[in-house]
């Protein structure tokens, strides 16, 4: 993801302010995973949204924590009005945490990194 991102950067330089960045436990100064954009707003204000938590350190509300900023960032931002994560069918946590905001399903794609992922999308800026 990091090469992938910095790729991203180098020729786009504007999505530097959106793309992924670590996810920091600031009281234990300790990074315990990534989270971010995958770039900025697309023609329609869609944005998609990347998660993941190292599995050292996982249901301790990291990624919880991680996805409220990305939502607040997304209702801050004029130019975004749909904010949308991809998520493995059998990705269960994941699943059950974008649900409890609202994401519903609008589809499914293919890939090349992880196979089959459903689409969820909300609207920015809803509660």
């Amino acid at each position: 993801v990091w090469r992938m991102r910095s790729r991203q950067v180098e020729k786009q330089p504007a999505s530097a302010a959106w793309v992924t960045g670590v996810i920091w436990d600031e009281r234990r100064r300790l990074a315990v995973g990534r989270a971010g954009y995958h770039g900025p707003p697309d023609a329609s204000g869609m944005v998609e949204i990347g998660y993941a938590v190292d599995p050292a350190y996982r249901r301790r509300g990291y990624a919880r924590a991680a996805l409220e900023v990305l939502l607040r960032r997304a209702a801050d931002e004029p130019d975004v009005r749909t904010v949308r994560v991809t998520i493995s069918p059998d990705n269960l946590a994941s699943y059950r945490l974008a649900a409890q905001y609202g994401f519903v399903e609008v589809g499914e794609q293919w890939d090349d990194e992880d196979g089959l992922e459903i689409i969820y999308e909300i609207a920015a800026g809803q509660p």
